[in-house]
């Protein structure tokens, strides 16, 4: 099991069709497995993802980077440099570098922050839009990737501002309103596509408007999932998050995702197993079952 964020490669590359994407590695974070799990019992869900002394499994920050025909296209943006030594204590936050170890894998990946065209955000939760923005020396927050255009569901941004009593805390103003005051959103509405071979999929539940990433080329498909389905443990329909504000409608976004992945062969990529970055369903098994990709696919 990963325990520390030393043991993440900072980047895996893979193609689909003609497209190269890249899982980059952000960091680690460690959350209460309960939580993580809802209603699974612990003793079904420590057998997948076994938990710390403080009852926390470790799970990735990984963002995905994607080599559009006519954009590079970051997929969200792990939690960035802001948060407090009180705050990296209670998530077991760990990004190891100033600003962000985001940064460290673009550039492993061959890029340079500045040249990011479009930064995809999922949902805008501080483990998934941190990164967003940066802190500098001076104290002010601004957007890290102010060349890029920021896309997330219109619903999502409105929601984010609601700040009520249940997901305040989830929904970190930093994250967001310097790229609202920089005027760098673009809005999503509903499936979108956000350049040729990328695409936004409307996978509500975990927020009201969460959305999941398509990566189309040449026939075949790939879906960051996000937190629709957090790791390859939570494949079951069933297992799903505490933290999920929807857990029905979860569940029903879920049942559509596998019965589209099963039969058109999808890759789902996982943004917080500390394990398994992607992989496919056998299209044989009833219940949800991840086999390894190809070899011959060009994982490296």
């Amino acid at each position: 099991m990963i325990g520390s964020v030393a043991e993440l490669p900072l980047v895996r590359t893979r193609r689909v069709g003609s497209i190269r994407i890249h899982a980059l590695e952000a960091g680690l974070q460690w959350l209460d497995g309960g939580a993580m799990f809802g209603v699974v019992p612990r003793p079904l869900w420590e057998r997948r993802i076994p938990p710390d002394e403080r009852h926390r499994i470790p799970l990735a920050l990984r963002c995905l980077l994607i080599e559009a025909p006519e954009a590079l296209v970051l997929v969200d943006t792990g939690i960035g440099n802001k948060e407090s030594t009180r705050f990296k204590d209670l998530y077991g936050v760990s990004n190891e570098g100033e600003p962000t170890r985001l940064e460290d894998a673009i550039r492993a990946a061959g890029f340079t922050p500045d040249d990011v065209d479009i930064v995809l955000d999922t949902h805008l939760h501080f483990d998934h839009a941190g990164g967003n923005t940066v802190l500098l020396p001076d104290g002010a927050v601004v957007p890290a990737f102010p060349r890029a255009r920021y896309v997330v569901q219109a619903g999502e941004l409105s929601f984010a501002h609601s700040a009520n009593e249940r997901i305040r805390a989830s929904y970190l103003g930093h994250n967001f309103e310097p790229v609202s005051s920089s005027g760098l959103w673009e809005l999503a509405v509903g499936e979108a596509e956000v350049t040729r071979g990328v695409r936004v999929l409307p996978t509500p539940g975990h927020t009201p408007h969460h959305q999941s990433v398509l990566v189309e080329s040449d026939g075949e498909t790939a879906c960051f999932l996000a937190d629709v389905c957090p790791t390859s443990a939570h494949l079951p329909l069933p297992w799903i998050m505490g933290y999920d504000l929807e857990p029905l409608v979860t569940l029903e976004s879920k049942r559509g995702l596998w019965t589209r992945a099963r039969s058109e062969g999808w890759l789902l990529v996982f943004e917080h197993d500390p394990e398994v970055p992607w992989g496919r369903l056998d299209p044989d098994e009833e219940r949800p079952t991840l086999v390894p990709p190809d070899p011959a696919a060009g994982v490296t």
